[in-house]
């Protein structure tokens, strides 16, 4: 019985070959997008480094002083962004250009003409757009925020910029505990609430905390810096003073110290280390980030990066989403010259994206939920992809 198994098994492994090679026309549309696609990504990426940044930095050089090699280094950082955004805009390009050529060529008209449908037709390009999808994740995951926050700390570092979510001054943080009341409803009461003036990744400059026992002050620490003490899972204190307080709030002793040991929670130093953009946060940096600002309750910045992490997750899913739409547009029966396959693939790409921004905003403002706002103008393009695909199979 093993013997028949085996001498079988070239026979199951040439009929299964040949069931999932690619065919002739498969090469031949395949050939046909890739040296589009890479030089699409290449020209989008340039330009979109030349014209969304090149300038700015100029501008910098020359009236803020920063360094050149330091602009220059920033100019690199900022490619992968705008390769990034360059990979589904190329998928567009790329496929809207080759099927309108081979439709303008009648190579497509043959096709269909020996029975071949307009979906398998497409087929090459949709499996180009589900590898550029998951190379776009990758991408996005891997490279773009670090070359993004590298480019960041660079600005303010020689500049001094001001960033919305970095901590790196006027740090607050309330730490709250929650209560259970005698009816039996649990609320949740502040316990320690931060401030320090100055964060620069490991320490913390001119702090105060203030303590609270129930709903009574009971303690207000100043100290010139601290730091978390990671092996003993504490705050090293320097230079401060402990003022201790009665019931009523009053005034009882103080002490002053050089050096204190104070067994607090970390998640201040989170806070302000974590702190970022979420451009500048993979997705699970973004999620931990997240869970802090469910602590804090900041439900403003809650939301946006509850939104800016969905929006994470559907972005690489554009490039599927413009592989259908301009396949089945460039696939269609009527001729279309370069000139207008380009003029649509930019009036398709700018109305996704402001239509992204839109959706996105509602999303932002807490009108819809953050799953609806990413992923709603995805669903959109599908849909309309779909009935573009059913609607030109029966031409």
């Amino acid at each position: 019985m093993l013997m028949k198994v085996v001498k079988s098994l070239p026979h199951f492994w040439r009929s299964w070959r040949f069931r999932f090679s690619l065919s002739l026309m498969d090469r031949y549309i395949g050939g046909q997008l890739i040296a589009p696609f890479i030089f699409g990504v290449g020209l989008v990426s340039s330009l979109g480094v030349a014209i969304g940044y090149l300038s700015d930095l100029v501008n910098k050089v020359v009236d803020s002083n920063l360094p050149l090699i330091k602009a220059l280094e920033i100019l690199i950082l900022k490619v992968p962004e705008f390769t990034a955004y360059a990979l589904p805009i190329s998928v567009m390009l790329t496929t809207l250009l080759t099927y309108g050529r081979l439709s303008s060529d009648s190579e497509l008209i043959a096709l269909r003409a020996c029975g071949v449908g307009l979906f398998r037709l497409i087929t090459p390009a949709l499996v180009l757009s589900l590898v550029v999808t998951g190379i776009t994740f990758v991408f996005s995951e891997l490279v773009v925020p670090n070359a993004n926050y590298r480019a960041t700390s660079i600005l303010v570092e020689y500049l001094q910029e001001e960033r919305a979510f970095w901590q790196n001054k006027d740090i607050f943080y309330p730490d709250y505990q929650e209560i259970k009341l005698p009816n039996g409803e649990t609320v949740k009461r502040l316990k320690h609430l931060f401030y320090a003036e100055q964060f620069d990744g490991q320490k913390m400059k001119t702090l105060t905390i203030l303590e609270w026992i129930g709903d009574s002050l009971n303690k207000i620490v100043v100290s010139d810096s601290a730091t978390w003490n990671a092996s003993q899972d504490t705050w090293d204190f320097f230079n401060g003073t402990i003022y201790q307080l009665s019931s009523d709030a009053s005034y009882a002793d103080s002490f002053a110290f050089k050096h204190r040991q104070l067994s607090l929670t970390k998640a201040p130093f989170e806070f302000a280390l974590q702190a970022r953009d979420p451009y500048e946060m993979n997705i699970f940096q973004a999620q931990q980030y997240r869970d802090l600002l469910k602590m804090i309750g900041d439900q403003k910045t809650l939301r946006t990066f509850e939104v800016r992490i969905q929006q994470k997750l559907a972005f690489p899913f554009i490039c599927l989403v413009f592989g259908l739409v301009g396949s089945v547009l460039g696939g269609r029966p009527q001729q279309m010259s370069r000139a207008t396959s380009f003029g649509l693939s930019v009036i398709i790409i700018f109305t996704y994206y402001v239509l992204g921004f839109l959706i996105g905003s509602l999303g932002l403002m807490g009108l819809i939920s953050p799953l609806m706002a990413a992923w709603l103008p995805n669903f959109i393009g599908l849909g309309l992809g779909g009935w573009l695909l059913h609607h030109f199979s029966k031409l």
